[in-house]
Parts: C-alpha cells; sequence; structure tokens
C-alpha cells in the first residue's frame, strides 16, 4: 500500500528519512490534496533504476531480434571467446 503525506510534513526530517528507510516503495507528497512529489530511499532509488536499465536492456534487445540484428550461437560464443580471451 503506497504511502502518502502532505507536504507539510516534510518539516519533520528525521521522521521522513526514517520513514524511507523503513520501507522498499516510494513515499508520495501532496500539495493541497494533489501529487505533487515522490521521495525513497537512496537504496530504493538504485533498486528501482537498475530495474529500469534491465527493462530498457530487454526493450532493445527485442527490438534488435525484430529487425534482424542477431547472430548465430557458434559466431556470437566465438565473439565472446575472442573479446575474453577465453
Amino acid at each position: 500500500m503506497p504511502q502518502i503525506i502532505p507536504i507539510k510534513d516534510l518539516k519533520n526530517t528525521s521522521e521522513i528519512s526514517e520513514l524511507c528507510h523503513n520501507t522498499t516503495e516510494p513515499i508520495y507528497i501532496t500539495k493541497n490534496g494533489y501529487g505533487d512529489m515522490v521521495i525513497m530511499s537512496m537504496e530504493t532509488y538504485e533498486n528501482v533504476a537498475s530495474k529500469l536499465k534491465m527493462y530498457q536492456t530487454l526493450l532493445e534487445s527485442e527490438q534488435q531480434i525484430k529487425n534482424g540484428e542477431v547472430l548465430e550461437a557458434t559466431e556470437a560464443l566465438k565473439a565472446l571467446k575472442e573479446k575474453y580471451d577465453l
């Protein structure tokens, strides 16, 4: 369940920091009853960012497959062995 707090609660920085570190989800900040910002701990941000990077890589890979930009398995393995001197 997402946590939602009003912007005036940001005055309590220690409590907000603790709240961010005790959850693995973003915390939504409202202003005048409407969504305004999202805050999260650095650990949560890095986790989200790494997942987004992985999803982007998967999308690029799918596009390469659709475009026919693929190698035979033997060619790919040969290229990897040469690249990493195996």
